[in-house]
């Protein structure tokens, strides 16, 4: 059988050069910057597209939550729905009046106000947030209650002047402050707060403001009244003049109940001395001078004030041991006695000069009575607007009310 002719495979092997080996090297090294190229490429679109997504969701945030405070229900009260630019402005306006009124003891009250309100305790339950909260929508009742009954009773009052004068207080408080009109109105209301869209708020406020002096004018006692009330009262409105000097017990925090008495003992003593002194007709500022310490002395070296002598006093700037003397019934001129107060382990000379009442007062008790009607008037009409927290953010409605127990509660 003849053969067939066929080629010859050859196995051969490439040699591969050194030239070779840097030639494919830097080929896959082409193809793997071509890949990495694409890659960052493809990244670099994506983060671009996320990145702008974010720019626009943000600025829309920013578009909704504005759009939201100044035309959004962010609470009612009775049949009125207000904006959180509205609620700001009663917010603000409540807070910056509360710390004008209280700046010297606010740091006795527990409050920063340089931390947030909502992170600082008024009590075990509200934080001093939920406090100003609540003043907010009490004062906004009131408001909404007077600018609603002024509507329904035909008062007419044209607010022009007064919210003239409003903006040059204004203007002239933010000149003071270094800052533009514009930037104390955001400072002073809310950050959405602008000379305009404050307008309604200050008018409103205003009407009800001169609505609420009408019902006071409208309901000012007559002088029976006055002279009723104050027949009811001559102990919060009658003043005294009297003489008085105070010995005190120069005691150690830690002294025990004995040291104490004999302290006490050695007061009392002095100051009945010192009575009978006077009684016997001793000048009562002399006996304040030959008593008194070292350091008090000068207090009673000046010839022309008597540092004894107190004027116009009343009941409630007296301390309670001298003023329940000094206001009982029958107390006639020259009596004078000797008071102990034990918890200040002190004793008081008191000489009774006069007991009067100043019918300047007439127009305190005039105030006070109106006032009283008007406030109840107020009242009754407040009921009829309840709260509704529309965006959940009042949170002292949630908190019960503290339950009072009575002595006798098991």
């Amino acid at each position: 059988m003849a053969k067939k002719n066929t080629p010859e495979v050859k196995n051969e092997q490439k040699v591969v050069t050194k030239y070779d080996r840097k030639m494919e090297a830097r080929k896959q090294q082409k193809i793997k910057d071509a890949r990495q190229e694409k890659i960052t490429k493809t990244l670099a679109a994506a983060v671009g597209i996320l990145l702008a997504a974010s720019i626009i969701i943000s600025a829309g945030i920013s578009i909704i939550s504005k759009s939201s405070a100044l035309k959004g229900t962010y609470i009612k009260i009775g049949d009125k729905e207000l904006t959180q630019l509205e609620y700001d402005y009663f917010y603000n306006s409540a807070v910056n009046n509360y710390l004008a009124a209280y700046s010297s003891i606010l740091p006795y009250m527990g409050l920063d106000t340089s931390t947030d309100f909502a992170k600082q305790q008024y009590t075990d339950q509200l934080t001093w947030k939920d406090m100003f909260d609540e003043m907010t929508v009490e004062q906004i009742k009131q408001t909404k209650a007077m600018a609603d009954d002024a509507v329904k009773n035909g008062f007419e009052y044209d607010v022009a002047a007064d919210y003239e004068s409003f903006n040059t207080n204004l203007e002239a408080s933010a000149s003071s402050a270094g800052i533009s009109v514009g930037a104390y109105y955001k400072q002073y209301f809310g950050k959405y707060a602008t000379v305009s869209n404050m307008e309604p708020f200050i008018k409103e406020n205003l009407l009800a403001g001169a609505y609420y002096e009408k019902l006071l004018t409208d309901n000012a006692p007559s002088q029976e009244e006055i002279k009723a009330y104050y027949e009811e009262n001559k102990q919060s409105y009658d003043k005294v003049d009297y003489r008085s000097f105070t010995f005190t017990a120069d005691l150690d925090a830690e002294a025990d109940e004995d040291a104490v008495n004999k302290a006490m003992d050695e007061l009392k003593a002095k100051a009945e001395a010192m009575m009978k002194a006077r009684r016997d007709g001793e000048d009562f500022e002399t006996l304040c001078l030959e008593n008194a310490s070292e350091d008090a002395k000068a207090n009673y070296e000046d010839a022309e004030n008597e540092y004894s002598l107190s004027e116009g006093r009343t009941y409630a700037g007296i301390p309670s041991v001298m003023a329940q003397w000094l206001y009982e019934d029958g107390r006639k001129e020259g009596d004078i006695t000797v008071l102990a107060d034990e918890a200040g382990h002190q004793y008081y000379v008191v000489e009774f000069i006069s007991k009067y009442y100043d019918e300047a007062d007439d127009a305190n008790i005039s105030s006070t009575m109106a006032s009283q009607r008007v406030t109840e008037y107020a009242a009754a009409l407040v009921e009829n607007y309840e709260v509704t927290d529309v965006k959940g953010d009042l949170k002292y409605l949630t908190v019960p009310p503290v339950q009072e127990t009575g002595e006798d509660d098991n």
